[in-house]
């Protein structure tokens, strides 16, 4: 959805898709998802409810641009769904980007909720900012109000998503026996996930405002920055791999990654 014609663009075919199409799509992956596949499973479970929340308060008018937010929704989730289906395939030609092939090797025997937070983070850092994209072209990036507007958009979906976070500890509290530990922490983890996706929201703007830069340069930077995002965002999954209260020590760290200036 570029009017420039220059660069990659995410989601050019999905204009009259609707969020039910979506919804309908991942109702169908999860049914016919093996019950072996349970972290991706897992994940994909959290994503539809989380959709589901999304679609409620586009049409409860939480939103300025209702039908911008609803398109926005659809190509961010095609690029979950599309990685998920490529790294389900059997066809050897296909695969899912870096991030969301460690994300999907992760270990099965991780807790349900470390499986979730790859999955939220390698979306979040490495899809989010091309789904934007996708739904803003160049005349909107170079319109001050427009923009505006659309970043007011992307923060006010901070709060659809902070309102999941108690819900969805609940569930996968459900799916696991907790520690004592666990148990103690979990109203500091809820107060850092809200942290976090703030901060990693705020970090995916930037990101986003940089791949624009690069398309409009043409499809080689546009290609080369997309490369340094993946990079990022993979090593932020390699983090969330390692040992410890995850929530915790990202709290401190950051979730998101952040472009640097280009060279």
């Amino acid at each position: 959805m570029t009017d420039s014609g220059r660069g990659p663009t995410v989601g050019t075919q999905q204009g009259k898709r609707s969020i039910a199409d979506v919804i309908d799509r991942m109702t169908g992956l999860l049914d016919t998802m093996p019950q072996s596949l349970e972290s991706r499973r897992s994940f994909l479970a959290t994503y539809l409810r989380t959709t589901r929340a999304v679609d409620a308060a586009i049409r409860d008018g939480e939103f300025e641009d209702p039908v911008w937010v609803e398109a926005w929704d659809v190509v961010f989730a095609d690029l979950y769904l599309d990685a998920l289906e490529n790294d389900l395939s059997s066809d050897p030609g296909r695969s899912a980007p870096r991030p969301w092939r460690l994300a999907f090797g992760a270990p099965e025997e991780l807790a349900p909720l470390r499986h979730v937070l790859l999955g939220i983070n390698a979306h979040i850092n490495y899809d989010l900012p091309q789904a934007l994209l996708g739904v803003i072209s160049d005349a909107e990036f170079a319109d001050p109000v427009v923009l505006a507007g659309r970043a007011r958009d992307h923060e006010r979906i901070d709060g659809v998503l902070s309102g999941r976070v108690a819900a969805e500890d609940a569930e996968l509290a459900s799916q696991q026996a907790k520690s004592l530990l666990d148990r103690v922490l979990t109203p500091l983890n809820r107060r850092a996930s809200t942290r976090f996706l703030r901060e990693a929201r705020r970090k995916v703007w930037h990101n986003t405002l940089e791949l624009q830069q690069a398309r409009l340069r043409g499809p080689e930077a546009y290609a080369a920055r997309l490369a340094e995002l993946e990079v990022l965002s993979a090593a932020r999954i390699a983090d969330l791999l390692a040992p410890g209260q995850v929530l915790l020590r990202l709290a401190v760290a950051g979730f998101g990654v952040q472009l640097p200036p280009e060279a």
